[in-house]
């Protein structure tokens, strides 16, 4: 059953390989940013952010219920904010690099995610997505089967404590948000020089709020602002576990690993209604994005749609069918697929 199962693999692989050998050729045309569209999403963006930000200061005094809607309203808006941040990290949003960096630094002040220190790992998670080796940066974190097995009673329950569903959604976008990208976790020698611009966004960061708190209050702002951001880095953690962790993924020892299997299988075609994509910057199109980093969100979607050889090998995730992959917890070398502990027990725990 075992080598059915990587025959089969192995064959759908191959399919894949032969008919878009020549995808670089396809995708190349749409990673010509385009300042009209750049700038529309920007104004988009910000506008309605700050717009909500005003109507959640005034209403959360008079009904923090509503202010909370806001607040999760206006995450999405955020998220929009950060996806300009993100192009602007790989250089696709605009054509001139200098104004992408600047963009990128103001748009990382919003989202608290710092610019070029955040860029550089999530460069990393391009080029490694679905190697088994590379799993610390620019990933969560995860187990194959056979890791899991030789872990101890307590490590195991350690394990199954971060993946489970309120620390993975709840506790780790928080953690995420306010600890982890504020301190220079990456040791990596060519992390070094990040150093320097990781301090100074957190020094810009701490001014700018300090600001905005004496001119509205600091208890105002904690209730207007903190909400945004909470909401903010559940969405964000979501989407990028969705994108990742689902059951069809790839993964695959460096040996092994291919860069466009990777892209298409790797990352998921997360289906959702235009106005969803919309209040996600098309970071849905995530095996396109995979597939050229330098296409701009708001050509992902041109890209998929005009092309319908990506529609057959991508991985298509529904917003309902989404919520199971909050169940999957170990990778299966056996079955090439994201399994749950209860699909573990069944197969492993005789």
């Amino acid at each position: 059953s075992f080598m059915m199962t990587m025959q089969d693999s192995s064959q759908k692989y191959d399919d894949i390989k032969i008919v878009l050998q020549n995808w670089a050729t396809i995708v190349k045309k749409y990673s010509q940013p385009n300042t009209k569209k750049a700038v529309w999403q920007m104004i988009l963006s910000f506008l309605p952010y700050i717009a909500l930000w005003v109507a959640m200061y005034f209403s959360y005094s008079y009904s923090y219920l509503l202010c909370m809607f806001l607040a999760f309203l206006n995450a999405f808006f955020l998220v929009r904010i950060f996806i300009i941040q993100h192009d602007c990290g790989h250089f696709s949003f605009l054509k001139n690099r200098k104004v992408n960096n600047i963009i990128g630094n103001i748009c990382s002040v919003l989202s608290l995610i710092p610019y070029k220190y955040w860029s550089k790992s999530h460069s990393m998670h391009h080029a490694n997505n679905g190697k088994l080796e590379v799993r610390d940066i620019g990933d969560l974190d995860f187990l194959t089967v056979e890791e899991y097995q030789k872990l101890g009673k307590f490590k195991k329950f350690m394990y199954r404590v971060y993946r489970s569903v309120p620390v993975m959604f709840f506790i780790i976008p928080v953690y995420y948000m306010f600890i982890h990208n504020r301190l220079p976790l990456i040791k990596l020698p060519s992390f070094k020089d990040e150093i320097r611009p990781l301090m100074l966004s957190n020094l810009t960061i701490i001014l700018f709020y300090l600001s905005v708190g004496y001119l509205v209050g600091f208890k105002a702002f904690l209730m207007v602002q903190v909400p945004i951001w909470i909401f903010f880095g559940m969405i964000a953690i979501w989407f990028f576990y969705v994108q990742h962790q689902h059951e069809e993924t790839y993964k695959a020892w460096k040996s092994n690993w291919e860069y466009l299997l990777s892209a298409l299988k790797g990352s998921t075609f997360y289906d959702l209604p235009k106005w969803m994509h919309w209040l996600t910057g098309n970071i849905g199109y995530h095996h396109i994005h995979h597939l050229n980093s330098f296409i701009p969100n708001y050509n992902l979607a041109k890209c998929h749609e005009e092309n319908l050889v990506f529609h057959k090998y991508v991985v298509r995730m529904g917003f309902f069918e989404s919520f199971k992959c909050a169940m999957n917890k170990l990778w299966d070398e056996q079955t090439q697929r994201m399994i749950t502990f209860s699909e573990y027990r069944k197969m492993y725990k005789k």
